[in-house]
């Protein structure tokens, strides 16, 4: 299990080094195998400042490169041979310098070095936002603000957070440990032991608040052993987007890949306080009405990944009035899930019987962070503020109402 440390941090206020943080948490049972570094630019923009393209001309010897002299700041302008089709005179632009290393986004990495591009010295680069590894765009170099002064460190106008990240090996009994939460609430315990009062800071949910109830979805639950508890809202009128930086960044740091706003709020709170939440496309839940229950055996289920599951009696399932949409507690459907044409969601968090949840992963050969969860026990009295602490997450960045 990853940790986070400055995650962490937002749960118990220290300042400690991190290896002393993880000396503590092994000697409390929570063994830390290993602390790596995280930062949300790789090589944190080191040798990538402002330049300002003073000339720009074809080259002389290539139909499709151009040949400019930028000034970052120095006595003298760099030339440097550009095969963006956007770049121009007056613009201002990222360059990475000569002995710079740039970490790009296919995990490829290019050391900048001073040569001849088809006969032209080249001495720097400007680069694209995925040379950067700032997004994804490679269809022509950034483009800066004007105002910016040439030779100005990228790094001071793109924030690039660091961290460290704890590789927890977690032992099937500490299911109240798997989360950010969970392992602050041994860190304020372990403190205590030392004479040091530390308050457990979490998140407030005291402005939950159900606006409307003009898109009501109905809940039932047919076995409730398998489902003691069962909890859901509807939010609407969302916009679905890529998520801001400080969620991503903190998703990238445990090894998760971004989506989109919505889902990403689920995966953070799973990790944040050990609940799995799962989210539907309201739109497409026939007959406005969730129905927790097994199927017939045989019942062909296709989940996210596109794979046909055939479904055994036991496994218990998330319906519509048609339909099953979700295996419970462990993987959801291809045809209700949250895409960017999503405007409104239906919001489920519960708890399933850990025994009942392990033989479904198990027959079917999937394990989640969901599953994982589950099958080891979460907290039944957690259900609830979960779903209300992700709601307020997700209204406050798609602005959506509940």
């Amino acid at each position: 299990m990853q940790i986070s440390y400055n995650w962490l941090k937002q749960f118990i206020p220290i300042d400690w080094e991190p290896t002393r943080v993880a000396e503590l948490l092994t000697d409390l049972g929570l063994e830390v195998e290993g602390i790596s570094e995280f930062e949300s630019v790789r090589g944190g923009l080191l040798g990538v400042v402002v330049g300002h393209v003073l000339t720009c001309e074809k080259h002389p010897n290539a139909d499709k490169l151009t040949l400019t002299t930028v000034d970052i700041g120095n006595e003298e302008p760099l030339q440097i041979v550009c095969g963006a089709p956007n770049v121009a005179k007056g613009q201002k632009v990222p360059v990475a310098t000569v002995g710079t290393t740039l970490y790009m986004n296919d995990g490829e990495s290019l050391k900048i070095k001073k040569g001849k591009i088809r006969g032209e010295v080249s001495e720097g680069m400007i680069c694209a936002e995925d040379e950067l590894g700032l997004g994804d765009d490679h269809q022509g170099i950034m483009v800066l603000e004007s105002t910016l002064e040439p030779g100005t460190p990228l790094s001071e106008l793109i924030e690039v957070e660091s961290d460290h990240v704890f590789e927890i090996g977690l032992t099937p009994n500490r299911a109240d440990a798997m989360s950010h939460y969970g392992v602050a609430r041994d860190l304020k315990a372990g403190l205590r032991q030392k004479g040091i009062q530390k308050e457990l800071l979490t998140p407030s949910v005291s402005n939950f608040i159900v606006a409307n109830r003009s898109r009501k979805i109905s809940v039932s639950v047919e076995d409730h052993n398998l489902a003691p508890r069962y909890c859901g809202v509807t939010i609407s009128n969302m916009i679905v987007q890529p998520s801001p930086n400080w969620l991503k960044n903190r998703l990238k740091a445990i090894g998760l890949k971004p989506i989109n706003n919505v889902v990403d709020t689920t995966n953070y709170v799973l990790h944040e306080l050990g609940q799995p939440l799962h989210a539907f496309d309201a739109d497409r839940i026939f007959g406005k009405e969730i129905i927790v229950k097994t199927v017939e055996a045989g019942t062909p289920f296709m989940t996210l990944d596109g794979e046909q599951r055939i479904l055994h009696r036991d496994d218990l399932m998330i319906c519509d009035a048609e339909k099953p949409m979700c295996i419970a507690g462990v993987f959801g459907g291809i045809n209700t899930g949250v895409t960017e044409n999503t405007k409104a969601i239906f919001l489920e968090s519960a708890f399933f019987d850990p025994v009942s949840i392990r033989k479904t992963a198990k027959r079917h050969g999937l394990s989640t962070d969901a599953s994982f969860r589950f099958e080891r026990g979460i907290d039944i009295n957690n259900v609830e503020y979960a779903l209300q602490r992700a709601a307020l997450l997700i209204c406050e960045l798609t602005g959506g109402e509940i």
